[in-house]
């Protein structure tokens, strides 16, 4: 509520009083008016010359009283302009535009003015307390250090109810004044990106050193055999020679797929423009793959429509997508001995999707979300038995992410699996976050 802090006295000052006859020269058209009505009766004999002037006396008299009273009793405002309610508008304005959620709190931790942003993120309202909504020790303990006079000062919390989000928070105080006292803002930096890509990277260089550190291990123990004990041992030799080829050729393998993430990440903004048929990259894929399928005994069978199927995509990369996939089902379906791939045309809401089914033992529900993880695997024994990388899948994401497209995972264990792409419609371009995808599963 507004209010006007002037004192007594100065809401008792008033103009100087007038001289009598300069208010009775103001209301001169109120006496004369007044003089004609009592002129006008005492002609009709309805009052009497005596009544008339005492009358006409009592006029006077009214007149200087009523002056005087209004005069005496009109206030006059206070030269000094009356104060708004803090905090204004621009402030409001100011803090509506930042991009962070902001909050401005009186000393007592009640929050006065919060952002758009910070209503979403932490559906807190102007007369909350700070307490309703965050109630991390350390974040309450430097508002009080603030709230009580001191320095602007910065502390990081994790937020772990719904989901973990880690935030570093800025208090700082404002003086409002014109004695509305003083108040602290308090911005939000969203730290949580930064804290899981971080958390990536870090695990990104542990797993790789571990991916390398391993065959360069037995490569230079067999190397040692090959100098010491088996030097004229030619079976020996023979045998261990293989086994470090073996092993170079996974370090290989695992070097070309680092660089293929590699170049995938760096043009993952750019969306592909060119338009391919998904049934001829899926024909490419099976006449690739056959070579590794009769070695395996398992059969590939394609279901494609007669008509092309057209996306905008890279063709390169979607045949990496499929190829990959398929040679999944393959190598861990292998004992269902039969991998389906089918093509389906466009069906809106949704693009046209591409399935590669398998009949092997599926993947438990609890692995699903994690299978894009760069080096994530399910069996580690079985993975290395196969040659795998653990890059497979985070490429396929990865690629998929740049053609806006999302896949869905469905499995049950001992009934297979089925890994769906499913592509955009070709008037739609949905939003995808660079370097994700959407994992749907069942």
């Amino acid at each position: 509520m507004v209010t006007n802090d002037t004192d007594d006295k100065d809401s008792r000052i008033g103009p100087p009083e007038l001289p009598v006859f300069r208010r009775i020269h103001q209301s001169r058209w109120l006496i004369v008016a007044f003089a004609a009505l009592l002129v006008v009766l005492a002609a009709a004999g309805t009052i009497n010359a005596t009544a008339a002037l005492v009358l006409f006396a009592a006029l006077f008299v009214l007149v200087a009283l009523v002056r005087h009273d209004e005069a005496v009793a009109r206030p006059v405002a206070s030269s000094r302009p009356i104060e708004p309610v803090w905090p204004d508008t621009g402030i409001k304005l100011f803090a509506e535009a930042l991009p962070d959620p902001c909050m401005v709190l009186d000393r007592r931790g009640v929050v006065r003015f919060a952002n758009r942003r910070a209503t979403e993120a932490f559906s807190i309202r102007a007369g909350d307390p700070l307490t309703f909504r965050l109630r991390v020790p350390d974040l309450l303990a430097a508002f009080d250090r603030v709230a009580k006079g001191g320095p602007a000062e910065g502390v990081d919390f994790v937020e772990r109810v719904p989901t973990e989000r880690w935030f570093a928070a800025w208090f700082a105080p404002l003086e409002a004044g014109h004695g509305q006292g003083s108040f602290v803002a308090l911005i939000l930096d969203d730290l949580t990106e930064r804290r899981r890509s971080e958390r990536i990277r870090v695990d990104f260089v542990a797993n790789a050193s571990h991916e390398l550190r391993t065959p360069l291990a037995s490569l230079s123990g067999f190397i040692d055999t090959l100098q010491g004990p088996a030097r004229n041992d030619p079976a020996a030799r023979e045998r261990f020679l293989a086994v470090m080829q073996e092993q170079a050729t996974r370090m290989s393998r695992l070097v070309d797929d680092l660089l293929s993430l590699s170049r995938i990440e760096m043009k993952q903004h750019v969306r592909p423009s060119d338009e391919v048929d998904l049934c001829s990259i899926i024909r490419h894929v099976r006449d690739a793959m056959e070579p590794l399928s009769k070695e395996l005994g398992v059969e590939i069978v394609t279901e494609v429509p007669d008509e092309p199927v057209p996306v905008s995509g890279d063709r390169d990369e979607l045949i990496q997508v499929f190829e990959n996939l398929t040679e999944n089902a393959c190598k861990y379906g292998q004992s269902g001995g039969r991998v389906e791939v089918e093509v389906k045309p466009a069906t809106p809401p949704d693009g046209p999707v591409v399935s590669v089914r398998d009949y092997g033992p599926g993947i438990p529900e609890e692995h699903i979300p994690r299978l894009t993880e760069r080096f994530y695997r399910i069996d580690l024994d079985a993975s290395r038995k196969h040659r795998g990388t653990g890059l497979g899948l985070a490429i396929v994401k990865h690629i998929l992410a740049r053609h806006q497209a999302r896949m869905r995972i469905d499995s049950r264990p001992g009934d297979g699996a089925v890994f769906s792409v499913v592509f955009p419609q070709a008037e739609t371009l949905p939003k995808v976050d660079a370097g994700k995808i959407v994992i749907e599963y069942q």
